[in-house]
């Protein structure tokens, strides 16, 4: 039976991860219920599955996509540094800006990549229409409305890719999201095959992800 509270978990679907890698995913409990303690960053019942609620659920985005070396990425409403700490792990060839409008997550998310030694990542404190530069996909997980989230950083997403998916935004969210997804179409004159809607169960089969989705925009 799979433990929920390690990476076991994680190993179950990523047998590749090296050994550094499996230090740096090992180290996560240990880091976020220090931290926990002093900046509430993750719901206090929570904090017990880490592993499957918060790392497995970022890391669905590595089952749909495998970022190749030199891609950038911009994790936008990072709060603890989710889903971007665990993707950082997950490539470090990857650069990953994690950006939060509130200060104390971002000093979460500082503390832990520093304690991970995690060079692949920048942490700022910042909203997401102040960034100026360019990323090949923006990452968000239940931040904010879908078209909301889109008119954020639509601008800010390169055309030029090097992914089997072209550039765009990945976001994690929940629940029935037919409307957000029409309404965002509309919005952004975007045609059918430029918005994709997947399952977290198309790539991990626990109950917990029964209605967890992974929403892909093409840019």
């Amino acid at each position: 039976m799979t433990n929920y509270n390690n990476i076991e978990l994680l190993k179950k679907y990523f047998q590749h991860i090296t050994p550094g890698q499996e230090e740096q995913f090992g180290l996560l409990k240990s880091l976020y219920t220090e931290w926990n303690e002093r900046i509430n960053v993750i719901s206090r019942k929570d904090i017990n599955c880490l592993y499957l609620h918060h790392v497995l659920h970022s890391l669905s985005i590595a089952a749909l996509i495998k970022f190749k070396p030199g891609t950038q990425i911009l994790d936008v409403g990072t709060g603890g540094g989710f889903p971007g700490i665990p993707l950082a792990i997950m490539f470090p060839a990857c650069r990953f800006t994690l950006i939060d409008s509130i200060a104390k997550k971002i000093k979460v998310v500082e503390a832990v990549a520093q304690a991970l030694n995690l060079t692949n990542i920048a942490a700022q404190q910042q909203r997401a229409e102040a960034v100026k530069q360019s990323f090949d996909f923006v990452t968000g997980r239940a931040v904010t409305e879908l078209s909301v989230f889109t008119a954020w950083v639509w601008g800010k997403i390169s055309p030029n890719g090097q992914n089997a998916l072209p550039n765009g935004i990945i976001c994690l969210k929940g629940g029935d999201l037919s409307n957000e997804i029409a309404t965002t179409r509309n919005a952004f004159y975007l045609s059918e095959k430029q918005i994709s809607e997947y399952t977290v169960q198309q790539f991990f089969n626990e109950e917990y992800f029964n209605f967890k989705k992974i929403v892909y925009i093409q840019r």
